[in-house]
């Protein structure tokens, strides 16, 4: 059973600066046969290598992408690595409540999870585009998608004792959840995105709390990749081709910057690893939390503020009509 933040005893520990200083290998993670993991986004990026990763370890991995076909050439990458790999697709539409639904019941019907890592996202729309119900893309997938299939799939993920976890970024520093930030006055692309990943950030610390205080098996951590870059990613048939770039410029981003391989990292631990505690917080523990292994790191102190996560939980099922039941 993932550890509690309540047990103490004897679970990560941290450094000075707040990273854990426990040993965790990403290149030889514990074996997860028997164990079954959702992925959502898991046909390119992140979510491809969490995916990569975690069935390579023998665990069962279901591909959420919106793209069957996509999901399928990741499939077939995915098994190019590991060919005895179980890796399955499941349709689901983040920016379509009604796919959410459907892709839910579904879900709910199948196996038990062990681990649900909502990943997908969209990142940096420069335009201001609407989701089909309606509601601001970034936020209304990245946060309101997710939002909506965890609370529709909560009683069986607390049956389940499944180990929730929420993709983060370090740009929900830059944002805030002021009673105004679904009326911006002008749209910007880059801080609809931080303000989508701080809601997903502070719906994933208040649902850890809110399990803890219910006494569930269940747990709720977010993890983030540091600065994961396209160019320094190792190439996948069908999935993923690193873009080209000088040699000089691939050599300075590394000291920076990571392939979305190592990135995936701090989001196939807080998923798998069971010494990481409800409500924690992973990403790359070196400088600046952009690279390095995956560790207990800091999240901003605004992310963890209770009110401002209520009133966003009120929100999102009022918005979704999907309430948050315990």
């Amino acid at each position: 059973m993932p550890r509690r933040a309540r047990d103490g005893g004897s679970g990560p520990t941290t450094g000075r600066d707040g990273s854990d200083a426990s040993d965790w290998d990403p290149s030889a993670l514990p074996r997860l046969d028997g164990r079954r993991f959702l992925v959502t986004g898991a046909n390119a990026g992140l979510g491809y290598f969490a995916s990569e990763q975690l069935a390579g370890a023998g665990a069962s991995v279901v591909l959420a992408s919106r793209s069957e076909d996509r999901a399928r050439r990741a499939i077939s990458a995915i098994r190019g690595v590991h060919p005895r790999a179980d890796v399955t697709f499941q349709l689901l539409d983040l920016a379509d409540l009604a796919s959410v639904r459907g892709a839910a019941a579904a879900i709910a019907a199948g196996p038990p999870l062990t681990g649900l890592l909502a990943n997908a996202g969209v990142v940096g729309s420069r335009e201001e585009r609407a989701t089909a119900d309606g509601f601001e893309l970034q936020f209304g997938t990245n946060h309101l998608g997710h939002y909506a299939l965890i609370a529709l799939l909560l009683p069986a993920l607390a049956a389940a004792g499944t180990r929730i976890v929420h993709l983060g970024s370090i740009s929900h520093r830059w944002a805030r959840l002021t009673p105004s930030f679904l009326e911006p006055s002008s749209y910007r692309g880059s801080v609809a995105y931080a303000t989508s990943k701080l809601a997903v950030t502070a719906f994933g610390f208040e649902l850890a709390r809110r399990l803890d205080a219910t006494g569930s098996a269940a747990t709720s951590v977010v993890a983030h990749p540091g600065l994961a870059l396209g160019m320094l990613t190792p190439d996948r048939p069908g999935v993923a081709a690193r873009k080209d770039a000088p040699r000089w410029r691939r050599t300075v981003l590394a000291h920076v910057a990571q392939g979305k391989d190592a990135g995936a990292w701090p989001l196939v631990r807080a998923t798998a690893d069971p010494g990481i505690p409800n409500g924690a917080y992973c990403g790359p523990g070196g400088g600046f939390q952009l690279t390095g292994p995956p560790a207990l790191v800091p999240a901003e102190p605004h992310a963890r503020e209770r009110n401002a996560a209520s009133r966003l939980i009120d929100l999102s099922a009022r918005l979704t009509g999907v309430p948050l039941r315990l």
